[in-house]
């Protein structure tokens, strides 16, 4: 029994930091507000501090390293040879002081014509240390949960204006590092694969010598792949997700720019399902169903606005060195409710980029936004031309 709980606290810990468990389920039979439960939810945190002050944001802006996130088809079509990126993001400041993410990405263009592209990236999550009490409030030992995702990735030009792109992902997710075994088995490190696939347009109008304008668009399905167990009593969803975007820059002359974006995301993992035991007690508990049929469950079985989000964000570029951001992140209440807004900052000069991001606060007391103060930096390099042969 003292297992369970110190596994159930980390799962609960691991929920609240995407904020994806949320209100109580006061009637079980109405389907308008149902908790959405998948593994490893550090997969859909925002890993980079450009989307992060747009309100995450990111599916169809301009290429940069960050698109292996965000759109991997995006990355064939960056006006850059190279680039990577750096982000490191305190997460949940507001509650405790040991919680990072840390994510590192980049890629290279190759080909005739430049026109494909190689990427990489690596998540690291450190959920920090936490000790363990069994049931009577009797110490149990010290775990230091641990998750990482590697990616691998690959995109194409199919014409001036379409590219398409593939990621492959391994996922280790060691939540339970350090806790008591369950009397039926052992908990162990969580593994799984899973895989992105992203579609990217645009389409610049040169307005006159100073002036022009670009429209682009993408979609993307990402984290679909094997389900994840830390135990032998149940297996897991990833966060997989069916999202879209848009996005307008227009260059009002050769110091100005704007760009407005707007992205709409679903989860597709199926409703969990009501269960109810010998005592008449009714719980929530998650679907069993295969990965395929649990897509399309979520479509046809949830209430409508099940696993929706929307963002909003707005960037500002003076001389392409000096950005300001905005953005507005809002949630389906019956699902998660995650409504805020974030600012923040970018620098540019030659090869290096520097952009800073932060979530402000929002709500007050046991209302107030776990999320509220959240911090990220990215450092950036990007190269016009990158070429591994010296010169003789």
């Amino acid at each position: 029994m003292a297992n369970r709980f110190a596994i159930a606290g980390l799962t609960a810990l691991s929920g609240i930091m995407l904020s994806s468990a949320t209100h109580a389920q006061t009637n079980p039979n109405d389907n308008s507000t149902v908790a959405i439960t998948t593994a490893v939810p550090f997969l859909r945190i925002s890993p980079d501090a450009r989307s992060g002050a747009m309100g995450d944001v990111g599916i169809a802006l301009s290429p940069d390293a960050n698109s292996q996130y965000w759109n991997v088809g995006k990355i064939a079509a960056s006006e850059k040879d190279a680039g990577l990126s750096v982000t490191y993001t305190p997460w949940l400041k507001d509650i405790t002081p040991d919680v990072f993410m840390a994510y590192l990405a980049g890629y290279k263009k190759f080909g005739a014509d430049n026109n494909q592209a190689l990427s990489a990236s690596l998540r690291y999550f450190n959920l920090g240390d936490i000790d363990y009490y069994t049931i009577n409030a009797q110490p149990a030992g010290e775990g230091k949960p641990r998750e990482f995702a590697f990616d691998l990735g690959y995109s194409r030009e199919l014409s001036e204006n379409l590219s398409l792109g593939i990621a492959l992902r391994y996922i280790n997710s060691n939540i339970a590092a350090g806790a008591p075994s369950p009397s039926s088995g052992s908990y162990k490190a969580g593994n799984a694969f899973g895989a992105d696939v992203g579609l990217y347009y645009h389409n610049t109008t040169v307005l006159s010598e100073d002036q022009q304008s670009t429209f682009s668009a993408g979609a993307v399905l990402s984290n679909v792949g094997s389900k994840i167990t830390y135990s032998q009593e149940r297996k897991d969803f990833l966060p997989m997700t069916l999202g879209i975007g848009a996005a307008y820059t227009y260059q009002a002359d050769a110091y100005n720019k704007i760009t407005g974006a707007l992205d709409l995301n679903k989860t597709i993992v199926p409703m969990p399902k009501l269960h109810e035991d010998d005592l008449g007690n009714q719980t929530w508990e998650p679907a069993t169903q295969g990965v395929l049929s649990g897509i399309f469950n979520s479509f046809v079985d949830a209430p409508k606005g099940y696993g929706t989000t929307i963002s909003v964000g707005g960037e500002y570029w003076y001389q392409d060195q000096f950005a300001l951001r905005a953005g507005y992140f809002y949630e389906n209440p019956e699902n998660g409710d995650r409504q805020y807004f974030t600012v923040g900052l970018g620098v540019r000069y030659n090869v290096f980029g520097l952009d800073f991001s932060y979530l402000i606060p929002s709500g007050s007391g046991v209302a107030r936004n776990p999320l509220s103060n959240t911090l990220r930096f990215t450092l950036s390099f990007n190269f016009d031309q990158l070429d591994f042969h010296s010169k003789g």
